[in-house]
């Protein structure tokens, strides 16, 4: 057992008996990482940074159910993950995209043409994933850019594996015609 794994294992023994200075220790280690989850899936970095806190007091309110059966970064993570799809369908329902903002954002575009062209493509691409279905843009994100196998993304999504094989397949399918489009 390393280290940082031994040191992370009696911090959360100590978060449990509601040592406030370990909590801040573990909330250090964790914040940006888990903030830059829950940025990429509800795009407003108020909510992404109001989703990383509440995640953070209810990982802490419900340490005694984290079993150390995968890492406490992934268990946060996976909480973070279910609270900002949550957060996300809720801001779906009221979501409207005005002319001015799409002239806007394809002025920016324009600007940006000195860039590389790996970052023009990885632009590219995040762009193409958010015009997707909520699902597909969702399970995409949590493979490529999150890394999760196909059972996480089963237990996150609450689908059968074959579910989660059938739309990672169709939001690829679903992603290259976009691309070729653009």
């Amino acid at each position: 057992m390393t280290l940082t794994k031994k040191n992370i294992e009696s911090l959360l023994v100590l978060c449990q008996d509601g040592n406030r200075m370990a909590q801040l220790e573990v909330y250090n280690r964790y914040q940006k990482a888990m903030f830059n989850t829950a940025l990429r899936i509800v795009k407003d970095t108020a909510e992404a940074e109001d989703i990383m806190q509440e995640s953070f007091i209810t990982a802490f309110n419900k340490l005694d159910t984290f079993k150390g059966t995968a890492s406490f970064g992934s268990w946060l993570k996976r909480i973070v993950i279910n609270n900002s799809i949550v957060q996300y369908r809720k801001s779906q329902r009221f979501v409207h995209v005005s002319e001015e903002t799409i002239k806007e954002e394809s002025e920016m575009d324009f600007e940006n043409a000195n860039e590389d062209y790996s970052a023009v493509r990885s632009q590219q691409v995040m762009q193409c994933m958010d015009g997707l279905h909520e699902n597909y843009k969702n399970i995409l994100s949590l493979h490529f850019i999150e890394g999760y196998d196909y059972e996480e993304i089963c237990e996150i999504m609450e689908i059968s594996y074959a579910n989660c094989r059938t739309l990672i397949s169709r939001a690829k399918e679903s992603l290259r015609k976009k691309l070729v489009v653009a």
